[in-house]
Protein backbone atom coordinates (compact mmCIF):
# COMPACT_ATOMS: atom_id res chain seq x y z
CA UNK A 1 0.00 0.00 0.00
CA UNK A 2 1.39 3.37 -1.04
CA UNK A 3 1.47 6.32 1.29
CA UNK A 4 0.53 9.60 -0.31
CA UNK A 5 1.91 12.83 1.07
CA UNK A 6 -0.40 15.81 1.57
CA UNK A 7 0.09 19.07 -0.28
CA UNK A 8 -0.19 21.86 2.28
CA UNK A 9 1.87 24.78 1.04
CA UNK A 10 0.11 27.56 -0.85
CA UNK A 11 2.84 28.02 -3.46
CA UNK A 12 2.51 24.35 -4.50
CA UNK A 13 -1.24 24.76 -5.00
CA UNK A 14 -0.74 27.97 -7.01
CA UNK A 15 1.91 26.35 -9.23
CA UNK A 16 -0.41 23.44 -9.91
CA UNK A 17 -3.33 25.76 -10.74
CA UNK A 18 -1.17 27.75 -13.18
CA UNK A 19 0.94 25.05 -14.86
CA UNK A 20 -0.95 21.80 -14.35
CA UNK A 21 -3.40 20.02 -16.60
CA UNK A 22 -7.03 20.37 -15.57
CA UNK A 23 -10.35 18.65 -16.05
CA UNK A 24 -13.67 19.48 -14.43
CA UNK A 25 -17.28 18.47 -14.21
CA UNK A 26 -20.23 19.60 -12.08
CA UNK A 27 -18.94 18.06 -8.85
CA UNK A 28 -15.13 18.25 -9.01
CA UNK A 29 -12.19 19.92 -10.68
CA UNK A 30 -8.94 17.97 -10.91
CA UNK A 31 -5.49 19.50 -11.39
CA UNK A 32 -2.51 17.25 -12.18
CA UNK A 33 1.22 17.89 -12.69
CA UNK A 34 4.42 15.83 -12.49
CA UNK A 35 6.31 16.49 -9.25
CA UNK A 36 9.69 15.03 -10.16
CA UNK A 37 9.59 12.52 -7.30
CA UNK A 38 8.53 8.91 -7.00
CA UNK A 39 5.45 9.34 -4.82
CA UNK A 40 2.20 11.17 -5.29
CA UNK A 41 1.08 14.23 -3.37
CA UNK A 42 -2.60 15.01 -2.80
CA UNK A 43 -4.24 18.33 -2.06
CA UNK A 44 -7.91 18.84 -1.32
CA UNK A 45 -9.73 22.15 -1.59
CA UNK A 46 -13.26 22.55 -0.28
CA UNK A 47 -14.49 26.14 -0.21
CA UNK A 48 -16.87 27.64 2.33
CA UNK A 49 -19.33 27.95 -0.58
CA UNK A 50 -19.78 24.18 -0.35
CA UNK A 51 -21.39 24.42 3.08
CA UNK A 52 -20.78 24.61 6.80
CA UNK A 53 -17.80 22.93 8.46
CA UNK A 54 -19.64 19.64 8.94
CA UNK A 55 -20.52 19.41 5.25
CA UNK A 56 -17.03 20.46 4.09
CA UNK A 57 -15.38 17.86 6.33
CA UNK A 58 -17.73 15.14 5.07
CA UNK A 59 -16.85 15.99 1.46
CA UNK A 60 -13.14 16.04 2.36
CA UNK A 61 -13.34 12.63 4.05
CA UNK A 62 -15.17 11.13 1.08
CA UNK A 63 -12.67 12.51 -1.43
CA UNK A 64 -9.73 11.30 0.65
CA UNK A 65 -11.27 7.80 0.76
CA UNK A 66 -11.93 7.78 -3.00
CA UNK A 67 -8.29 8.66 -3.58
CA UNK A 68 -7.03 6.11 -1.04
CA UNK A 69 -8.96 3.24 -2.59
CA UNK A 70 -7.78 4.06 -6.11
CA UNK A 71 -4.21 5.26 -5.52
CA UNK A 72 -2.73 1.96 -6.80
CA UNK A 73 -4.39 2.65 -10.14
CA UNK A 74 -2.85 6.13 -10.45
CA UNK A 75 0.43 7.03 -12.15
CA UNK A 76 3.43 7.62 -9.88
CA UNK A 77 5.22 10.94 -9.34
CA UNK A 78 2.21 13.22 -9.64
CA UNK A 79 0.81 16.17 -7.72
CA UNK A 80 -2.98 15.96 -7.63
CA UNK A 81 -5.34 18.66 -6.37
CA UNK A 82 -9.04 17.91 -6.10
CA UNK A 83 -11.32 20.95 -5.86
CA UNK A 84 -14.85 20.26 -4.65
CA UNK A 85 -17.62 22.22 -6.29
CA UNK A 86 -20.92 23.14 -4.60
CA UNK A 87 -22.70 20.08 -6.05
CA UNK A 88 -20.22 17.82 -4.23
CA UNK A 89 -21.99 18.60 -0.95
CA UNK A 90 -25.19 16.96 -2.19
CA UNK A 91 -23.48 14.05 -3.94
CA UNK A 92 -23.19 10.51 -2.67
CA UNK A 93 -19.87 8.75 -2.24
CA UNK A 94 -20.49 6.74 -5.40
CA UNK A 95 -21.15 9.86 -7.47
CA UNK A 96 -17.93 11.44 -6.21
CA UNK A 97 -16.00 8.26 -6.99
CA UNK A 98 -17.42 8.07 -10.50
CA UNK A 99 -16.62 11.72 -11.09
CA UNK A 100 -13.04 11.38 -9.79
CA UNK A 101 -12.32 8.31 -11.96
CA UNK A 102 -13.79 9.94 -15.06
CA UNK A 103 -11.64 13.05 -14.60
CA UNK A 104 -8.52 11.00 -13.78
CA UNK A 105 -9.02 8.99 -16.96
CA UNK A 106 -9.50 12.18 -18.96
CA UNK A 107 -6.13 13.48 -17.68
CA UNK A 108 -4.36 10.13 -18.32
CA UNK A 109 -3.72 9.78 -14.59
CA UNK A 110 -4.81 6.13 -14.51
CA UNK A 111 -2.19 3.48 -15.21
CA UNK A 112 -2.57 1.14 -18.11
CA UNK A 113 -3.82 -2.40 -17.39
CA UNK A 114 -0.39 -4.05 -17.62
CA UNK A 115 1.21 -1.46 -15.30
CA UNK A 116 -1.29 -2.14 -12.51
CA UNK A 117 -0.15 -5.73 -12.02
Amino acid sequence: MKKTVSLKENHLFRRLYQKGKTAADGRLALYVRRNGGRGNRLGLTVSTKVGCAVVRNRVRRRLREVYRLHERELADGMDVVVVARVRAAHSTYWQLEKSFLKLADKLDLLKKEEERL
